[in-house]
């Protein structure tokens, strides 16, 4: 008996790309119109590997209409686009409509949602999406979590394992995060790149991006290319995303040795480096402060005082993620991606 044509869920961040890190260093910007125009490239690359259904939410900033404009354009008529169904939710212009839409989502049964946005968005999609894999693509800042790649090839790759052509032990790739604990305030909250300990009292501006703000930092994974926090210890004791352990580092602005490192695009700070180690998973990690802020993913969420005793620990059961490069090579040696003559998509069909 044939399988119904999957739906697949879209999730862009309106504010992704637009932080304060633009103004303190040389960040980019992903404007609007670059988000409208990568889903665009998704949903052809859907279309041409038989995703017939897209959930999207609506948004402020142009971003949904844009795209529901184009699938009523000829290229869509000749890809063979998916059917765009909007969700109108009420709108809030916070975290929360991230949330809500990927709850909605979730509930309509998608094969996977692929998200564009940075550490953040990602972070809130994952915290509702349960099992739903994640297509992870980098609009952000610091975008240690999504990978950078170009929305075609991700799309291909997401539409092959959405539809069901390549086995999910293969396409699919399970992320480690952190778990921060403040018992005495009864908060739980999770890490998917890198948990920052700043001196700092105050939340603020909640973005950190100055060496003399950290005490120390830890990791799911640090990759020695990296941009952000996690490249301290991406280019001290670098950890892949497929190892079982973490790593963490701690600073000291007079310490004997300092590191050169690209906390923020464009912004290379030497960060003196006391000590570093390894994160096992399981194993609750105390802080060496005794009070100020945590900041998630580069983002300043938690305050903490001497009354108070975090942990971190690392967790192997994270997010669900779509491999890519994992997915487009075994279409590779299977020609999944042959098409037959009469195929809508075969140079020989007429239009």
């Amino acid at each position: 008996m044939p399988q119904p044509a999957p739906t697949v869920g879209i999730i862009a961040n309106p504010a992704s790309g637009r932080d304060l890190r633009r103004l303190t260093a040389s960040a980019g910007l992903y404007s609007s119109t670059d988000k409208a125009s990568a889903i665009q490239r998704l949903l052809a690359a859907f279309g041409a590997t038989g995703v017939e259904r897209v959930l999207m939410p609506t948004d402020m900033t142009g971003i949904a209409a844009a795209v529901l404009k184009a699938c009523a354009g000829p290229n869509a008529r000749q890809q063979h686009w998916p059917k765009l169904q909007l969700l109108d939710l009420p709108l809030t212009q916070t975290v929360a409509d991230t949330r809500l839409a990927t709850r909605r989502m979730v509930e309509a049964g998608v094969a996977l949602i692929a998200v564009l946005g940075g550490d953040g968005t990602h972070k809130a999609v994952a915290a509702e999406a349960a099992g739903t894999p994640l297509l992870t693509l980098s609009t952000g800042t610091n975008n240690a979590f999504p990978e950078l790649r170009e929305a075609t090839s991700a799309g291909l790759a997401g539409g092959l394992l959405a539809c069901g052509r390549v086995p999910s032990s293969l396409g699919l790739r399970r992320n480690k995060r952190l778990l921060v604990e403040v018992p005495e305030q009864q908060l739980s909250e999770w890490a998917l790149v890198e948990v920052a300990v700043s001196p700092q009292r105050f939340i603020g501006a909640r973005a950190l991006s100055h060496s003399d703000d950290l005490v120390e930092v830890f990791a799911c994974f640090a990759e020695p290319h990296a941009i952000g926090l996690s490249a301290l210890l991406g280019l001290w004791n670098p950890v892949s995303r497929q190892a079982q352990h973490g790593a963490w580092i701690r600073l000291n602005p007079g310490a004997e040795q300092a590191l050169l490192a690209p906390v923020a695009p464009g912004l290379v700070q030497g960060c003196g480096i006391t000590a570093s180690g390894i994160l096992n998973p399981g194993v609750p990690h105390r802080l060496s402060l005794a009070c100020g802020t945590l900041a998630l993913d580069g983002e300043r969420e938690i305050e903490f005082a001497a009354c108070d005793t975090p942990t971190i620990t690392l967790d192997t059961c994270g997010p669900l993620t779509v491999d890519v490069e994992a997915v487009l090579a075994h279409a590779a040696r299977h020609h999944l991606l042959a098409v037959p003559r009469g195929h809508r998509l075969h140079p020989a069909t007429p239009c």
